[in-house]
């Protein structure tokens, strides 16, 4: 159950990816609609953060298209993707430890140079309520889920229309991901769209709408999330370590 081409915010069709000489995605496609969360599921490898990176310009595919609102991003540099409105969380967070929380917001803001608008920051704030108290604190002294949230919060600053998670709870403690979880939907109920790549089932269950399957750097199973909740077979077949 997909949307439909014309209503897609975010469209990949046929994606070709190698890594020098090694294939690492074969002709995948998915669509996100707007203020849709949609979760790509997968074992360790499938092939879910390179189809992100691929979608961000951060690994150029050889073949297959990256639409958005559209329009044909592939072969764009990820800077250009960025202003054009999508934003990406890396699996290992990537905050500047040495900068304080609001310095990192700092650096999140989209567009040509100049500081974060007080605007665009009381917004991060107001997501992350747990940020504004840290705001001076320096990223290397952040736990892991603020260290989490603080990555989020730097892509909001820059207004993304779309946002890529990978693996947001990742290394997280079970608290840690319920609140994250609750973050994740609080954006979708403001009408974010969302492509996350997740291996904990539960909280990709919890949050997401539908859910694509990857397997060797192949889509294996697109639908629903009460479809896939439905389906033990499909999850113990691709899911199940």
């Amino acid at each position: 159950m997909g949307c439909a081409g014309r209503d897609a915010m975010l469209e990949v069709t046929d994606l070709e990816v190698y890594y020098g000489l090694s294939h690492v995605l074969f002709g995948v496609s998915l669509r996100a609609a707007p203020g849709e969360v949609v979760a790509l599921l997968g074992r360790n490898g499938a092939g879910k953060s390179t189809t992100l990176k691929a979608v961000m310009g951060l690994v150029p595919p050889e073949a297959g298209r990256v639409l958005f609102r559209g329009e044909d991003l592939t072969g764009r540099p990820p800077h250009l993707i960025c202003r054009k409105g999508i934003g990406f969380v890396p699996e290992d967070r990537r905050i500047f430890f040495d900068l304080t929380v609001r310095e990192n917001l700092d650096v999140g803001r989209r567009g040509d140079g100049g500081r974060v608008s007080q605007r665009s920051l009381d917004r991060a704030f107001e997501m992350f309520p747990e940020l504004r108290s840290l705001a001076d604190r320096r990223g290397a002294s952040l736990s892991g889920g603020e260290q989490q949230m603080l990555a989020i919060a730097r892509t909001l600053v820059g207004d993304p229309a779309v946002l890529l998670l990978a693996e947001p709870s990742e290394g997280l403690a079970p608290r840690v991901v319920q609140a994250m979880a609750g973050h994740v939907l609080r954006l979708k109920q403001e009408g974010m769209t969302i492509l996350l790549s997740e291996q904990n089932l539960h909280f990709a269950i919890r949050v997401s709408d539908r859910a694509y399957i990857l397997e060797k750097g192949r889509i294996q199973y697109e639908g629903t999330i009460a479809q896939l909740r439905g389906d033990p077979d499909i999850r113990r077949r691709y899911l199940m370590v």
